[in-house]
């Protein structure tokens, strides 16, 4: 999917939400654990409920090869099952010397058919550079993450006065362009992003971190979002397991819902 595609979706479906498809069989509702299939029925119903307030999914994939080749095929069903027109993202993290990137990228790009995949650049230029050589594909770059550990490394002080997540962002927004590099920046880390919107003004940014990790989507959208939005905004628990009754569906769509409704009041007042 290009850029221009992305952006055409927002608007129509004024939503920039990403649902996170991070499906643990120990969460879903027990009375799906009968069934053949439960976690691909699980995520078939997730799917159903909430693909007319998202724009993006994004299949956690650890929470798939954990099972091995029946995860696989899971993934590849559900990803089957995601409507042609919303943006997938394999959140897979992956990060290695260049001919290993390459065959990640294939992974995901040529067998699984995402549309994008989340990138680890501790190992520089050529971990990264061979998920940005295919056509409509984008790679989305690990920028100031949301979880409690990022501080270990992330705003760790250089030389030069800038912080360690500066200098990753503003290195490898020269490795590839906004039609096809994205950046997570976590909600948790909002009033970073008037740092981070001066280095990449204009780059898409995958935002984890809102709900259930205490993230604001007010908070992101006064720092990060720009007239074309350039902004997914995560959800996962706070969506796939807003009920673990059998209305699960119901509460899942409302949640999905109430976020596409405030959504729509910041893209009114762009």
């Amino acid at each position: 999917m290009t850029k221009e595609e992305l952006i055409q979706q927002i608007k129509k479906k004024q939503s920039f939400l990403c649902v996170g498809l991070d499906t643990d069989i120990n969460k879903i509702p027990k009375h799906l654990l009968q069934l053949e299939n439960p976690i691909l029925e699980f995520n078939k119903r997730i799917i159903d409920a909430t693909k007319n307030y998202c724009v993006a999914y994004k299949p956690n994939i650890a929470f798939y090869e954990s099972l091995g080749a029946k995860g696989w095929e899971i993934l590849q069903e559900t990803l089957a099952y995601i409507p042609k027109d919303i943006f997938t993202i394999a959140d897979a993290k992956r990060g290695d010397i260049g001919n290993t990137a390459n065959m990640y990228a294939r992974t995901f790009f040529e067998t699984y058919n995402f549309d994008a995949v989340t990138i680890a650049p501790y190992m520089g230029e050529d971990s990264v550079k061979p998920f940005l050589e295919f056509k409509n594909k984008w790679g989305i770059v690990l920028g100031l993450t949301s979880n409690q550990g990022a501080s270990d490394f992330q705003f760790s002080e250089l030389k030069d006065g800038q912080r360690l997540y500066e200098k990753v962002i503003r290195t490898t927004a020269n490795w590839g362009s906004e039609e096809n590099l994205m950046f997570v920046v976590g909600a948790t880390k909002a009033e970073s992003l008037v740092t981070i919107r001066k280095l990449i003004p204009n780059h898409f940014l995958l935002v984890p971190g809102v709900g259930a990790q205490g993230g604001s989507l007010e908070e992101v959208c006064k720092y990060g979002i720009t007239k074309d939005v350039s902004l997914l905004i995560n959800s996962s628990r706070g969506i796939l397991y807003a009920s673990n009754g059998v209305d699960f569906e119901t509460s899942s769509s409302e949640a999905a819902r109430k976020i596409q409704s405030e959504m729509k009041t910041i893209l009114e007042n762009l």
